[in-house]
């Protein structure tokens, strides 16, 4: 199996609130690197990007503190590409979903051919005019498709527009009925390949199996927002929304095997972890290092690209 470089982007500047900046810290604190290191992986740790913590942004309010994002953002492009040049997988640990546009920038750099598994319970559709609450880590993927209305200083960072296309991108654990009028129109108008958080529970492995046989030969990259889970088996996420729906941590973790013991798998990243949410429920911060410590420990993936 390649090393693996864990890379840290403790943001929430593009979020709703504070909070998911104090996952990577926490992450650590818990022993992270270590439970990783005991799968026999070669892990090393890559740093963290800048530390940023949400507040108000009153002079762009449809799209707030968007030069911190774009300054999150890059600092992950910078690290993955370091990582794929090393010959490394990487595991970026957010910080919110805004973090996955890093990514694809470095690994399409590195292959124009990559694809993205986007494992979270919304599209990410938004922009800043088809919303008014401001807040960048759900317009993700429109920035990356470089959909109408969305924010040029964040476009124009990325390394070509439309940094992916709708075949080299498929959402898992969607909740339709929670995506905007906007988002369900421009997931049908471009022909988003997506399944449910209903499907992904029930059959995870099924799901990702279909996911990965619709996704491009090229490298892969899999993103995961915690609200996907239910939140009542694991308070993790900054929405608590997804109460009694969508997979279990258990169910989360027969998906996330699966998807990394692709041969084109290279990066896993994590967003919208918020540490608070787990206070009243003690175990279940080791149920998730153990969650992506066994998704990534993996098979061999040596023909991989």
């Amino acid at each position: 199996m390649r090393d693996l470089v864990v890379i840290g982007a403790p943001t929430s500047a593009g979020s709703y609130a504070p909070g998911q900046e104090a996952a990577v810290r926490v992450l650590r604190e818990l022993g992270l690197l270590e439970r990783l290191r005991a799968t026999g992986r070669d892990v090393r740790d890559g740093g963290d990007g800048p530390l940023q913590v949400w507040s108000p942004d009153p002079g762009r309010p449809r799209a707030q503190n968007l030069p911190a994002v774009v300054e999150s953002v890059t600092a992950v492009t910078d690290r993955v590409a370091a990582a794929l040049r090393e010959g490394a997988d990487a595991l970026v640990v957010g910080g919110n979903c805004t973090i996955a546009l890093g990514v694809m920038n470095a690994l399409t750099a590195y292959h124009p051919g990559a694809g993205l598994l986007y494992v979270d319970r919304h599209f990410d559709l938004n922009t800043p005019r088809s919303t008014t609450d401001g807040a960048l880590d759900w317009m993700g993927t429109a920035h990356a498709l470089d959909l109408p209305d969305a924010a040029e200083q964040l476009v124009s960072a990325l390394a070509r527009r439309p940094l992916l296309r709708p075949e080299h991108l498929y959402h898992l654990g969607v909740e339709f009925a929670a995506a905007t009028d906007w988002e369900q129109e421009q997931a049908v108008r471009l022909g988003l390949r997506w399944a449910p958080h209903t499907a992904l529970a029930e059959d995870p492995a099924g799901q990702v199996a279909l996911a990965l046989a619709a996704l491009p030969p090229g490298p892969l990259a899999v993103h995961l927002d915690v609200d996907v889970l239910d939140f009542t088996d694991a308070p993790l996420a900054e929405s608590t929304g997804g109460r009694n729906s969508g997979p279990s941590l258990d169910s989360l973790g027969v998906a996330l095997a699966a998807a990394c013991a692709d041969p084109r798998f290279r990066v896993l990243s994590i967003g919208e972890l918020n540490p608070a949410r787990a206070a009243g429920c003690a175990d279940v911060m080791d149920r998730f290092l153990a969650t992506v410590a066994g998704a990534l420990a993996g098979a061999d993936r040596s023909a991989a690209a």
